[in-house]
């Protein structure tokens, strides 16, 4: 029951995933291809969204989790290399796959058969950089 509001609000992401056509794998093509504005437009609404609600949240700071902790925004470390290269990775793997991990789960939860196979890499490969993550600059 304690984990129920998280689950609602997975249910609540794949159905707008689904229904804004976010998961959809031509969609992502078409944004690859800048043969449509639809995906540029929701990531530009989520930016904006999650801007505001950082904003707030460093303005407003009381606010709790679900666990009755506060809510901290740790300070990035200088720097950038390290994400510029985890985005050219993370890019090349969307791009490859034409999925990113909100739409496989999304996906998965419809029953797509393809979007195991995706997962399956995506834990693959998650479970690696955890083996090799000691050795690689950070």
């Amino acid at each position: 029951m304690h984990l129920l509001p998280y689950l609602l609000a997975g249910l609540a992401f794949g159905f707008v995933m689904i229904k804004s056509e976010a998961a959809s794998w031509y969609r992502i093509m078409e944004m690859f291809y800048f043969q449509s504005f639809h995906m540029f437009g929701i990531m530009a609404s989520a930016i904006a969204t999650g801007l505001i609600g950082v904003l707030l949240l460093k303005r407003y700071g009381r606010l709790l989790t679900l666990d009755g902790e506060p809510i901290v925004i740790p300070q990035k470390a200088p720097g950038r290399w390290n994400y510029i290269f985890g985005g050219l990775i993370f890019g090349l793997g969307w791009g490859v796959i034409g999925l990113c991990p909100g739409p496989i789960f999304s996906l998965v939860g419809m029953g797509s058969i393809g979007a195991l196979a995706a997962l399956a890499g995506a834990l693959h490969g998650t479970w690696l950089y955890g083996l090799f993550k000691n050795r690689l600059p950070h």
